[in-house]
């Protein structure tokens, strides 16, 4: 790991370490503590969302273009603005504008920090890259809100204004951090005759892996990310009768199992074809889907079912594990020379469209329709090994295992590979 990986790695930690004061306690803040009430908190969720979809397209150009540092900067920038106007706002006005402010920049901060990862790493080291990545996102975000926790009072709009502060700064000190930060240059869109905008957005469409492959990523981020704190809290706390604690336990067993396995799971994703561990994460989710099914309509003991309600959220974590070291690093190999940051914002975008529509579909179904919420995600995850199948019969030898070549020849857009040596047997 070289120091600029090792200063993209403290930057991915630094920023979800300070989403992690917050994100827990935004309804609250704005519902409760502000006074603006349910129909604004809800409002400020939507507006993350939405802003994500608007800024995702241009910020993709704009990496490509500019390179993926100074986007990077100005959405650091923007997002610490955000934050610290959010913490300072008392009208629904302002909230929603500080909200929008904070949510585009959160949201180019993910394909940006992508393709310098791409950038500073190789076929080879990847797939350890990512998984570092999301291994340090969810431990910031854990200790950020269990020291949040701490700090906030809902008596006192001070003490949330403090958190806001806190996730300013630690924007404010990112960009200090990756400001020091020395990407290897890659190509830049204006040295590939003919790619207009229109035109690598086309390239981009008519390669049929990577539109498969964010067909596969909606679905999957619809059917796990998208149900966390909507409909599959809300099926657990109506059809389970689980307890507020008990939510918190399991999204805390979530974390865990992400702490603990990501790197166990490591080395047993490295060797196998990306698309069987893609269609292993299904068959683990139906599994996942079927434990909550019995937690909830299973009329078995409150003990067994809290139990089986939080080994829901655990498979989900193991699930996600597996996921990290294959997802990011498959669209980073699909992409063409000098548009990782196109690919990467695109399957962003995807990424945003399902969080947006996962709780609005989710949500209603798991507090009233139990029986037919647990089985059309269990069908959904079972969809995700299916597709997964289907997108392995898309890709190249290398680009679904890139364990087989020893050389670092990375197999671009779908074209096969040049002067690849496969491992021998």
């Amino acid at each position: 790991m070289g120091a600029a990986m090792r200063r993209i790695h403290v930057g991915n930690a630094l920023s979800a370490f300070g989403l992690g004061f917050t994100v827990p306690y935004l309804y609250v803040y704005v519902a409760q503590v502000r006074g603006l009430g349910s129909v604004t908190a809800g409002l400020v969720l939507a507006v993350f969302a939405v802003a994500a979809l608007i800024v995702l397209p241009f910020a993709g150009r704009a990496i490509v273009r500019r390179g993926p540092l100074p986007v990077l900067l100005v959405a650091l920038v923007t997002a610490a603005l955000g934050a610290l106007s959010l913490g300072l706002s008392a009208s629904a006005g302002t909230v929603l504008l500080s909200a929008a402010a904070l949510g585009a920049g959160q949201a180019v901060m993910q394909p940006a920090l992508a393709t310098m990862i791409v950038d500073c790493s190789t076929t080879e080291t990847r797939s350890r890259a990512f998984a570092m990545q999301f291994f340090l996102q969810n431990l910031g975000l854990g200790v950020g809100g269990l020291i949040g926790g701490h700090l906030v009072d809902t008596t006192s709009a001070s003490s949330f204004t403090l958190l806001f502060a806190i996730e300013a700064a630690m924007f404010l000190v990112l960009v200090a951090v990756m400001a020091t930060v020395r990407v290897p240059r890659a190509p830049r869109i204006e040295e590939a005759p003919g790619q207009t905008g229109g035109g690598s957005w086309k390239q981009l469409l008519g390669n049929r892996a990577m539109v498969q492959l964010c067909v596969l990523g909606f679905v999957l981020f619809f059917a796990c990310y998208g149900q966390f704190e909507s409909g599959l809290s809300a099926y657990g706390v109506e059809a389970a009768g689980i307890s507020t604690s008990a939510l918190g336990t399991a999204l805390a067993a979530n974390t865990l199992m992400i702490v603990i396995a990501q790197f166990a799971v490591l080395k047993f994703v490295e060797r196998r074809k990306r698309s069987r561990v893609i269609a292993s994460v299904g068959l683990i989710w139906a599994v996942a889907w079927a434990v909550a099914g019995y937690a909830g309509l299973g009329h078995g003991s409150q003990t067994m079912a809290t139990a089986a309600f939080i080994s829901t959220y655990a498979l989900f974590g193991l699930g996600e594990a597996m996921l990290s070291p294959t997802l990011a690093p498959l669209v980073a190999d699909l992409a063409p020379t000098g548009l990782a940051g196109q690919y990467n914002s695109a399957f962003a975008l995807v990424k945003q469209l399902a969080l947006a529509i996962g709780p609005a579909v989710g949500g209603p179904l798991g507090a009233s329709l139990h029986a037919p919420y647990i089985v059309a995600f269990l069908l959904f995850s079972l969809g995700i090994t299916v597709l997964a199948v289907r997108l392995g019969r898309q890709l190249t030898d290398v680009q679904n295992q890139p364990s087989l070549a020893r050389s670092r020849v990375v197999t671009q857009g779908g074209a096969p590979a040049h002067a690849v040596v496969v491992a021998e047997a």
